[in-house]
């Protein structure tokens, strides 16, 4: 199983997830690196995880308060070889396709290989559905995250329109996202991951989110057969680590 590393983006900084209560979250205080400055941040995290894949949630996009292209087009311009799955609260393709078009214009003209770009979907902010296959039809491999708080998921779409969102439509692969898990030391709410990856076509790569404290959880959620974990708080307090990662 992957140890996936998260970044956060709230006001030009990298902040703490605390059980997705994102206004209350403060700049990152991590054992990795004294800043809380993305670059900074993401390639600590990189480093102690021996990723290639680092999960990105703009919470300035999410929250609609200002998605950050400056940065978004730093990290991906600094980081080549690295595949970057961004959250930047889509509601449909369009806004998907206006947001990667202006970082793809921050990053030109480029004289080296840049981060691959790779859209992720969440259910709170994703209002239509068909998003996914557009983005899939484009190439892009998207990834639909299942967000859920206190069992439940949420959903910005219609009724009409979530239903559309059967297994069947999903892509290939999937987060089951607790947000009241996240940063939580709680343990990984693994009850959501396997009920997830019961329901889910047996092509789909499933992969949890939140609740990380120590190898143990690690060991556990690999048992449930999730294909990777995302993790921020366990990575930043050195409670789990490359060779953790490593040997899972």
């Amino acid at each position: 199983m992957q140890v996936i590393p998260v970044l956060d983006l709230l006001d030009g900084h990298v902040v703490r997830a605390v059980r997705g209560e994102r206004t209350a979250y403060l700049p990152i205080r991590s054992s990795l690196t004294a800043t809380s400055e993305p670059l900074a941040v993401a390639r600590a995290l990189l480093a102690a995880s021996g990723a290639r894949t680092l999960y990105i949630a703009d919470l300035g996009a999410i929250l609609q308060r200002g998605a950050h292209i400056q940065t978004l087009t730093a990290l991906r311009a600094a980081l080549p070889g690295i595949e970057i799955w961004l959250d930047a609260g889509y509601a449909d393709y369009a806004s998907m396709l206006a947001l990667f078009n202006r970082i793809d214009a921050g990053s030109k003209p480029a004289t080296h290989d840049l981060a691959t770009l790779v859209p992720v979907f969440g259910t709170e902010s994703l209002q239509d559905p068909q998003a996914l296959h557009a983005a899939e039809t484009a190439g892009l491999s998207p990834l639909l995250s299942l967000d859920h708080r206190a069992g439940q998921l949420l959903t910005a779409a219609t009724p009409s329109d979530i239903s559309t969102l059967t297994p069947a439509s999903w892509p290939r692969r999937v987060i089951a996202m607790t947000l009241d898990q996240v940063g939580s030391y709680d343990g990984p709410d693994l009850a959501t991951f396997e009920r997830v990856r019961a329901t889910a076509p047996a092509h789909t790569d499933v992969i949890g989110a939140g609740g990380i404290r120590h190898r143990d959880d690690i060991e556990a959620a690999a048992r449930t057969g999730a294909s990777a974990w995302l993790v921020a708080s366990a990575l930043h307090d050195g409670r789990v680590g490359m060779p953790l990662a490593a040997s899972t």
